[in-house]
């Protein structure tokens, strides 16, 4: 009876599965999840979906179809030697592919990419061009990484359509919109554009357009494209700011009772001058016993922001706040990112705190993690609590000493055990009122950034060691959710040592604690010498990126074994993350579903790079309007990047940079030597290598693709 029943279940899976292969094929570029899945086929309730699960088994394990990661499936095209990556294209249209255990990136020309987008997840097959280095081939595109678009509007007279053009990097080929679908556009608007649909064969692809975002070139015109180039919302949705409105903000004493009060200890938040939302405060005390208790206070964003809630899916969504030149696109509505969060002097919060008894050499003797209620006595900005340091005088001015005292010697110590210390200095702009850029300034790390730094560090790191390891200090294997920074390429490192060894300087990468202080060791030789630059961007280049993940990897640059985000929660989703693992592990909670925490990890890394990548942008378009007024002017420059069409150089007084393209060298035919980072004259042997000072010319300052162009003064 049991094996009638047995073979039964197997002719349902075999049926089952050829309905999905059905569903799957009507369109074989798309990765579906089993929900997708089910729902497409119309199994819907929990029975059916089991079955879905166990029929897409048994599809994989006759490779009908395959798992692009986990939990994702498509149709198996049995392409012999195909393989999945990232698509990535240049300025030129020609495009590399990030293949996951393939070192190097796979270069596909612009004529067979097919029609792969920027960012796109494609299937390619790959050959040997002329015997020459490996090449590939887009064969599919596997899953569009967005289906919106930033381009100029560009109307075809006397035609029932138009196109809308875009930077080559992004959109290699115009878009055609029918005229039923130009909406409110005019000529010459720049747009946000949703693509409908690419058919085969077909040379444009066709959209409609779903915003006018202004004229290019516009201030708020050229802000909101950026924004709306990396997908990032401007504006809370109206239901989301009304559920904020809606939240209690007052202090109740029925929570003030769960809580350990700490309002008459001594508090205070030091913060950049223009800062409005203030995450962490530090709070300070001498102890009976001679030592000193340490509060390190966090906005408690969890006790306001809680699951299943529109502001919730609202805040996962985002995943951190954009730091744009002239505004912050914040993760939370400002109700509460400025206002109930905000640790405001004089007013009673909330807070997630890490408390440390410390002794004057800055051993941890106790420590102590939970909900507190705290109240800010003062607000300083980071040059007031600079100027307590370096005159010992002002109010608050000996617990301001104190803590940098403790500071000092919490740094020492990590870079004793190995912390890299990468002190580049960021550019700032002054801006009028109407956010025109009107001088250039440097941001650089002085002790009261240093003081705050180290104590954030601090209880990064001591609430990742609390909940990864237990009272017997070994690994508890709670799941928790990790700032993880691997250690660097050896590849990179050996390239790296090679090269600056060209200018007298030596590395030694026998061990990582060798490599560490080698570092070190060449960070503090170039400072000051016409190199630095150069030098300490391969050196950043060698390092690897940080991310976010649920293996305790370890951070390479911080030196620290574990380590996590905690102390910005009003600013990044994964400290929210953190804060309620936190408390879960605290009220002695059973380690939670990895598989979830990991989804979101990676979910966190990918909003972060994206919100990189915006300010980066928004910072390319200040540097050009600043720029704009400059055109015809002579500067002393430094080449900061090569590459096989030209080189870039950048201005030290402004840090603006500017691009010198290969075929506007005259004087020589030059050709690109990566090993030695330079460009090279076949006939003259003149050569233009990273670090090189130079005189340059302001030929042109391009606000519609952020871009300046240079030209060498001999």
């Amino acid at each position: 009876m049991k094996r009638n029943r047995s073979l039964k279940n197997d002719q349902k899976l075999i049926e089952l599965g050829r309905i999905i292969l059905r569903f799957m094929n009507q369109n074989t570029n798309k990765i579906y999840n089993y929900k997708q899945i089910a729902n497409g086929i119309d199994y819907k309730n929990p029975r059916q979906r089991e079955l879905v699960i166990q029929a897409l088994h048994r599809l994989l394990a006759s490779e009908k179809i395959k798992e692009t990661e986990k939990g994702k499936y498509i149709i198996n095209l049995k392409i012999e030697g195909a393989l999945t990556g990232i698509i990535d294209f240049n300025q030129s249209g020609n495009a590399y592919v990030s293949v996951e255990g393939i070192e190097d990136d796979i270069f596909i020309h612009q004529k067979n990419v097919k029609d792969a987008l920027q960012g796109d997840k494609v299937l390619i097959v790959t050959y040997h061009f002329k015997g020459k280095k490996l090449e590939g081939s887009v064969v599919n595109v596997l899953e569009r990484a967005k289906d919106t678009f930033v381009g100029t509007f560009q109307d075809i007279p006397h035609k029932d359509f138009g196109f809308v053009v875009f930077d080559k990097k992004n959109m290699h080929s115009d878009m055609f919109i029918p005229k039923d679908k130009v909406h409110d556009a005019t000529d010459g608007d720049k747009v946000i554009v949703k693509m409908i649909k690419w058919d085969a064969g077909s040379k444009n692809p066709e959209g409609e357009i779903i915003q006018v975002l202004g004229k290019p070139g516009e201030h708020e015109t050229e802000i909101h494209a950026i924004l709306a180039e990396y997908g990032l919302p401007y504006n809370f949705p109206p239901e989301v700011e009304k559920e904020a409105d809606e939240i209690d903000t007052e202090i109740r004493p029925e929570e003030v009772a769960k809580r350990w009060d700490m309002r008459n200890i001594c508090t205070f938040t030091i913060d950049p001058k223009d800062a409005k939302d203030f995450d962490d405060a530090l709070s300070i005390q001498k102890l009976e016993n001679g030592n000193w208790q340490i509060g390190v206070h966090i906005a408690d964003v969890s006790h306001y922001v809680r699951p299943g809630t529109l502001l919730d899916d609202e805040a996962y969504d985002r995943a951190t706040s954009v730091y744009l030149v002239d505004r912050v696109v914040p993760m939370l509505p400002e109700v509460l990112s400025n206002g109930v969060c905000s640790l405001r002097p004089n007013e009673d919060k909330y807070t997630f705190s890490a408390v440390f008894e410390m002794d004057d050499q800055a051993k941890v003797k106790k420590q102590w993690f939970g909900r507190t209620v705290t109240h800010s006595d003062r607000r300083f900005t980071y040059e007031e609590a600079q100027e307590r340091i370096e005159t010992k005088e002002g109010d608050y001015q000996e617990e301001i000493n104190k803590l940098d005292d403790l500071a000092k010697i919490l740094r020492d110590e990590r870079i004793k055990n190995g912390a890299i210390t990468f002190d580049r200095s960021e550019v700032r702009f002054n801006l009028d009122a109407d956010g025109n850029p009107i001088g250039v300034y440097f941001k650089i790390s002085k002790d009261s950034n240093h003081l705050i730094e180290e104590f954030m560090l601090l209880a990064n790191r001591k609430v990742s060691e609390f909940i990864s390891l237990n009272k017997r200090n070994e690994p508890s294997h709670n799941t928790f959710i990790y700032r993880v920074h691997e250690d660097p390429d050896p590849t990179k490192l050996n390239a790296l040592r090679d090269f600056v060894g060209n200018f007298g300087y030596k590395m030694n990468l026998a061990n990582a604690k060798t490599t560490t202080e080698s570092m070190n060791k060449l960070l503090q030789e170039v400072k000051g010498k016409a190199e630095e630059n150069m030098i300490e961007t391969l050196a950043m280049r060698s390092m690897s990126k940080a991310k976010y993940t649920t293996e305790s990897l370890g951070h390479y640059g911080l030196g620290f074994e574990y380590y996590s985000h905690f102390t910005s929660p009003i600013r990044r989703y994964p400290d929210v993350i953190a804060h309620r693992l936190l408390q879960h592990y605290l009220d002695g909670g059973k380690s939670v579903d990895v598989h979830e925490v990991e989804e979101k990890a990676k979910h966190c890394s990918s909003m972060e790079r994206l919100a990189a990548d915006a300010e980066r942008d928004s910072i390319k378009y200040m540097q050009v309007k600043f720029m704009e007024k400059h055109v015809g002017e002579y500067f002393n420059g430094v080449i900061s990047g090569v590459s096989d069409f030209g080189f870039w150089v950048e201005i030290p007084e402004n840090g603006a940079e500017g691009m010198i393209k290969l075929r506007d060298l005259i004087d020589d035919s030059y050709s690109f030597d990566a090993k030695n980072y330079a460009i090279v004259g076949s006939r003259t042997g003149n050569t233009y290598q990273l670090g090189d000072q130079v005189k340059i010319k302001v030929m042109k300052a391009n606000l519609l693709v952020k871009q300046l162009d240079f030209k060498i003064i001999n």
